[in-house]
């Protein structure tokens, strides 16, 4: 009777064991049907994606070729603009070796010798009056009453400067 009992209590044990293999076996293929499913949706957005972002990639391609082609469109603007500037800086140096040679030469004048002769033989403790100033006839003639030389550089500046606003 054992036997019996002991065979029959295995045939149980192995009914339940099997019932909840073939539960677990269920709940397994849900998962798996469930992740078909899930990766047939990703292989549709995948798909969906990868045309658009060909399209994205032919737009890129096309607006670097635009910019390409405007660049080079721009390329000769942008030298005349560096030219300018060099001629800009050519004038800006001209004009301030004009200005330094007129002052040296303003500095240099029989005037300004003659002043500072004065200032020189002037004592601080004697006064003394000042000279009666000379006729304008009188004065020696020097580099400082011929302008021509500066003036033709101001001439040239000045014409270069009316080409350039033209």
């Amino acid at each position: 009777m054992i036997w019996q009992i002991s065979v029959a209590l295995i045939a149980v044990a192995f009914v339940v064991l099997v019932v909840f293999l073939v539960r677990t076996l269920q709940s397994a293929q849900k998962s798996l049907n469930q992740t078909t499913e899930t990766l047939q949706e990703i292989k549709e957005t995948v798909n969906d994606l990868s045309t658009e972002i060909k399209g994205v990639v032919r737009q890129a391609n096309d607006i670097t070729g635009d910019l390409q082609h405007k660049m080079e469109q721009i390329d000769p603007v942008l030298e005349s603009v560096k030219n300018v500037g060099e001629v800009l800086n050519e004038v800006t140096l001209a004009a301030k070796q004009v200005s330094t040679a007129l002052i040296d030469r303003m500095k240099n004048s029989p005037r300004a010798a003659r002043r500072a002769r004065r200032a020189e033989t002037e004592t601080p403790q004697a006064p003394v009056a000042p000279p009666a100033p000379e006729p304008p006839a009188a004065l020696p003639a020097g580099p400082a009453d011929k302008p021509t030389g500066w003036v033709k550089w101001v001439d040239v500046a000045a014409s270069v400067w009316q080409k350039y606003r033209s």
